[in-house]
C-alpha cells in the first residue's frame, strides 16, 4: 500500500465556540491508501480532525502516519484488521493518526470488496438515528439566529458553560419545540449541575454532556444519583479503556472516532457500553464528510447520533452521508461511499 495525506482548512459557517474556545478554521488531515500489485489504483480515503485538549494538531498527526509509510508497504488491506492492531501498538496515544488510517483502511477493504461498511458489518441503514444540529455559545441574539437557521433540525444540541446558561435555554425554548441536548464541555461543578438539571428538564432538555471535567469522576457520581436528567459522557470517554469506569457515574457515552482511534475501538467501546448498560452516542468534532459519514456507517449500532460537522462548515471536499433535515441517508457506494467534489 502507499500512504498519502494532507491538511484541509474547513471554513465554519460562523465562528464556533465551546465553554474553553472558539474557533473559526479547522484544519483536518485526509490520509490516502492506494493497494497496489492486482487490485492496483483503489484508494480508500480517511480524516482525522485532531485538537490540542488531547495532545494532537495537523502537523503530528501527518508524522506520525508519515513514519508508518515504510512499514505500510508491505501490509495487505484486506487484512485491515490485523494491520490496525500492529498500527495501533506502533502509534501509541497518537490516536488522530490512527483514526485518519482506520477510516482510510475500511473504505479501502470495503471497496475492494464492492460493498458499503455497514454491509460489511451486518447493519441496516434504516436504523441510523437522526442526528442533533449543534448551537455554539454567542451573544444571545445570535444563538437565537442560529437556531432559526437550523429550523427543520428537530433535535438541537447546546453548548453551554457560561454565567447565563439558564437564560441561553430558556431564549432558545420560546423560539422552537425541538428536542434540546446540551453540552457544557467539563465547565460546571456538580452542584451547580444538579441544580440546573431541575429546571432544564423542565424546558424540554433530553440530557446533559460532560457537566464536569474529567478529572472529577467521584463527583460524578453525585451527579449521577441526584441531577435531573441523565449525563452523558465525552471528555471522561475517550478509549475502550475509559468505558468500565463510567459505569455508576454516567448514563450512557459519547464515542467520537478521531478520539479512541477510528472503528475498530469505536466498536469495542458500543460493546462494552452495552455490556455495562450504558446508552451510546456518537459524535465529532468539526469535521468533512469523510469522518462524518464514517461514523453514520456505524450508526445503526447507537442511541444517538451529533455527527453535523459538513453541516456548520462552508467548504466541504467531499459528499457522503446526506442530510435530509435530521434524517441521515448512508451513500450507496462502497466502503464510506465518500466522493470528492469537483474541484475540491
Amino acid at each position: 500500500m502507499r500512504l498519502r495525506t494532507r491538511v484541509e482548512e474547513l471554513r465554519l459557517r460562523h465562528t464556533f465556540t465551546i465553554s474553553r474556545g472558539s474557533q473559526d478554521l479547522v484544519p483536518v488531515v485526509i490520509a490516502e491508501v492506494e493497494s497496489d500489485g492486482r487490485d492496483g489504483g483503489i484508494v480508500g480515503t480517511g480524516e482525522a480532525s485532531p485538537s490540542s485538549f488531547y495532545g494532537e494538531d495537523a502537523a503530528s498527526v501527518r508524522a506520525a502516519l508519515e513514519a508508518l509509510e515504510p512499514w505500510l508497504a508491505g501490509a495487505d488491506p484486506r487484512c485491515f484488521h490485523h494491520v490496525l492492531e500492529e498500527a495501533a501498538a506502533r502509534l501509541g496515544k497518537a490516536r488522530g493518526a490512527l483514526c485518519a488510517l482506520d477510516l482510510a483502511l475500511h473504505d479501502l477493504a470495503g471497496r475492494l470488496l464492492g460493498l458499503p461498511l455497514h454491509r460489511m458489518l451486518g447493519l441496516d441503514p434504516a436504523r441510523v438515528p437522526g442526528t442533533s444540529f449543534t448551537i455554539g455559545i454567542d451573544a444571545l441574539d445570535v444563538m437565537v439566529s442560529k437556531l432559526r437557521e437550523a429550523r427543520g433540525y428537530p433535535i438541537i444540541k447546546i453548548k453551554l458553560g457560561t454565567p447565563r446558561d439558564l437564560e441561553v435555554v430558556r431564549a432558545l425554548r420560546r423560539e422552537t419545540s425541538a428536542v434540546f441536548r446540551v453540552d457544557a464541555n467539563c465547565a460546571w461543578t456538580a452542584r451547580e449541575t444538579i441544580e440546573k438539571s431541575r429546571e432544564l428538564k423542565a424546558l424540554g432538555v433530553e440530557f446533559i454532556e460532560q457537566p464536569l471535567p474529567p478529572a472529577e469522576l467521584e463527583a460524578m457520581e453525585e451527579v449521577h444519583a441526584k441531577a435531573e436528567l441523565p449525563v452523558v459522557a465525552d471528555e471522561s470517554s475517550v478509549v475502550p479503556e475509559d468505558v468500565p469506569g463510567l459505569r455508576g457515574r454516567f448514563h450512557g457515552i459519547n464515542i467520537k472516532l478521531v478520539k479512541c482511534g477510528g472503528i475498530l475501538p469505536a466498536l469495542r467501546m458500543i460493546h462494552l457500553a452495552r455490556t455495562f448498560g450504558l446508552k451510546v452516542m456518537i459524535g465529532c468534532m468539526i469535521e468533512s464528510s469523510v469522518a462524518c459519514t464514517a461514523a453514520a456507517q456505524i450508526g445503526p449500532l447507537v442511541d444517538y447520533l451529533d455527527i453535523d460537522g459538513p453541516l456548520l462548515i462552508t467548504n466541504d471536499p467531499y459528499r457522503g452521508v446526506e442530510y435530509r433535515g435530521g434524517e441521515l441517508k448512508l451513500p450507496a457506494g462502497p466502503g464510506l461511499g465518500v466522493v470528492r467534489r469537483a474541484g475540491a
